[in-house]
């Protein structure tokens, strides 16, 4: 008999799967990252608890462009600063992806708040426009001219928050208890320039980045950069806690809230 592909794998071959995933290579990235100071209460209302903002109101929209060989991945976040336990980081908000392999595993196994949407990263000679678009909405959209190169930073470890969690069958609310993921990610730059420009925020029902407005431009650059990944559960969050936030996920939050039809079976 043919096999049948939705069988079950044998040891060995989830041990080759697994064995396969530790072993990629470095993977750069082109990309453009704008961080802007923002309204102080703003940034504090989207973070749920038990994350805290930090000194400073600020806001990162992260937009790249993946070289990955035969599948050319564009991928994009923002997010806002927060710290959790003393250790200072970053609560992505949303992060758009332009292909669903790249979407299912952060969502399933990080808990990322990732999207399917449109991701452009452009640039011919010194001009530069980057953007995040979903819906036919560019919500974030970066344009500027490139000037000098900057010096490469050291090697460096970043924090990302992440909440993980699953919405109850019956439209309760969650499937029990949520968990607190601290994501760290080892950065290496190989490229880095400074681009003189303007971060551009559109009203979007479904991204309302908009919320955050820019106070004052921070840091504007364009790079190549790889990094890797590891999470961590690090605390329990209750369901009651992280209800009012589940709507950052969703772009319609009542299809996870809504209870089956009275008489469906």
């Amino acid at each position: 008999m043919a096999r049948i592909r939705y069988g079950a794998r044998s040891e060995a071959e989830i041990r080759a799967a697994r064995g396969a995933s530790a072993k990629l290579p470095d993977i750069w990235s082109t990309g453009v990252v704008a961080v802007w100071e923002s309204d102080p209460d703003a940034v504090a209302a989207v973070l749920p608890p038990p994350l805290k903002p930090t000194g400073r109101p600020l806001v990162r929209a992260n937009i790249s462009k993946v070289d990955l060989p035969g599948y050319p991945l564009g991928a994009g976040s923002v997010a806002v600063a927060a710290e959790h336990d003393g250790v200072t980081g970053w609560y992505p908000l949303v992060m758009p992806m332009t292909h669903e392999r790249a979407l299912i595993g952060g969502r399933e196994v990080f808990g990322e708040p990732k999207k399917l949407g449109e991701v452009t990263v452009e640039r011919d000679g010194l001009v530069v426009r980057a953007a995040l678009a979903r819906h036919g909405i560019a919500f974030v959209e970066v344009r500027g001219a490139v000037g000098e190169a900057l010096p490469l930073p050291e090697p460096t470890r970043k924090v990302d928050f992440y909440f993980k969690f699953l919405p109850a069958v019956d439209g309760s609310g969650l499937e029990g208890d949520a968990v607190l993921v601290h994501c760290e990610r080892n950065e290496k730059v190989r490229k880095l320039e400074r681009v003189t420009g303007d971060v551009v925020l559109r009203e979007s029902m479904y991204d309302p980045v908009a919320d955050l407005p820019v106070r004052s431009l921070v840091e504007l650059t364009i790079g190549e950069k790889t990094t890797d990944q590891r999470g961590r559960v690090v605390e329990r969050v209750s369901a009651e806690a992280l209800l009012p936030y589940i709507h950052q996920r969703y772009d319609d939050p009542q299809q996870i809230l809504d209870g089956p039809p009275e008489g469906s079976a």
